[in-house]
C-alpha cells in the first residue's frame, strides 16, 4: 500500500497476524531485504514493513533535507497511526537502526522493544561527523555522474560487506539485483540527508530509553560488534548478543539464528517494558 506523509509517498507492506514488529531495512535496501525472515515470522508477528525515504518504490525527494533522520522519524509515528498501531516492537538493520535509535528517542511511548543489527548511535565528535559529510558528499555525487549500477559494484565489494562473498551465487545475485532497482538520486540523498554526517549524536541519550533493547552483532562484523558493547554500557535494560559465522547483515547471513533470536527476544516475559510504568 501507498502511505502519503508530509509529502512523500511511502510504500508499506503488512504481512501476518500477531505481535506488531516494524522492520527498517539499511541503506541501498528495501523492504524486500526482510522476505525470508518475515516468511519465518509472519505466523506469530504482524510484519509492518516500508521502505524508507529514497529507497525501493517509495518517493525520492530532490531536496536532500527531507531525508533528515529525525523528520523521518516524524514520517514512521504517522504511518503507524495510519495502520492504527499504538506501540510496536521496533527492528532496525544499520541505517534503520539508526532510524530506529532516533524513533525511539523520539517517540519512546511507541516503542514495546527494541531490536538494533549492527547499528550505532552515530559519530561521537563535530569534527567526525564533518570528515564524514565530505566523505558521503563526494561518494553521492559521484553516484549521480556515474550511476547506480557504478555505485553498487563499488558498494558490494568494501571490507564491511566481504563475508557475504560466501553467500550462495543466487542470493548473491538477488542482493545486487535490488541494489540496482533504487533510485540513484534517493540513494545520493539518503547519504547528504540520513548520513551518520549528518544524523545527531544520539550517544548521550541513550539512557533515556527503558524499553528492553537487543543488540546484534556478527562476530565477523568487529567493528559493529565494538560498537554493541560501547552501547551497552549506556542502556538501562540490554543484551548484547553476538552471531557466530556471520558479518554485517546477519539476516541474510544466519537468517534462521536470527529470526529465532528476535522471536525469543520479543516473547520473552522476563524482559519488562519500563516505559509503561
Amino acid at each position: 500500500m501507498i502511505v502519503k506523509v508530509n509529502g512523500v509517498h511511502y510504500n508499506v507492506n503488512v504481512v501476518g497476524k500477531g505481535e506488531p514488529l516494524l522492520f527498517l531495512h539499511g541503506f541501498t535496501g528495501s523492504l524486500h531485504n526482510w522476505d525470508e525472515i518475515v516468511d519465518f515470522m509472519k505466523n506469530t508477528f504482524q510484519c509492518i514493513l516500508l521502505d524508507i525515504i529514497g529507497h525501493g518504490k517509495t518517493e525520492s525527494p530532490t531536496d536532500f533535507q527531507r531525508y533528515d533522520i529525525e523528520m523521518v522519524a516524524k514520517d514512521i509515528d504517522h504511518i503507524l497511526g495510519a495502520l492504527g498501531l499504538s506501540k510496536v516492537n521496533l527492528l532496525g538493520y544499520s541505517m534503520g537502526g539508526r532510524l530506529a535509535l532516533a524513533f525511539s528517542l523520539n517517540f519512546q511511548e511507541r516503542v514495546k522493544k527494541l531490536i538494533l543489527e549492527s547499528s550505532s548511535p552515530g559519530l561521537r565528535t563535530e569534527d567526525e561527523r564533518n570528515a564524514r559529510r565530505i566523505s558521503d558528499e563526494k561518494l553521492a555525487n559521484q553516484i549521480e555522474q556515474n550511476g547506480i549500477e557504478s555505485f553498487v559494484h563499488y558498494w558490494e565489494n568494501i571490507p564491511l560487506f566481504s563475508s557475504q562473498n560466501q553467500l550462495p551465487v543466487d542470493k548473491q545475485l538477488a542482493i545486487r539485483v535490488q541494489r540496482l532497482s533504487n533510485n540513484p538520486l534517493g540513494i545520493a540523498n539518503s547519504l547528504r540527508g540520513m548520513g551518520t554526517g549528518s544524523q545527531p549524536s544520539y550517544w548521550d541519550r541513550l539512557g533515556e530509553l527503558s524499553a528492553p533493547i537487543l543488540l546484534l552483532c556478527g562476530e565477523l562484523d568487529s567493528k559493529f560488534c565494538t560498537l554493541a558493547e560501547l552501547m551497552s554500557k549506556c542502556f538501562q535494560n540490554v543484551r548484547v548478543e553476538k552471531i557466530n559465522d556471520a558479518g554485517h547483515a546477519i539476516h541474510v547471513e544466519q537468517p534462521i539464528i536470527f529470526g529465532k533470536i528476535v522471536s525469543e527476544f520479543v516473547f520473552d516475559q522476563n524482559d519488562v517494558d519500563q516505559s509503561t510504568y
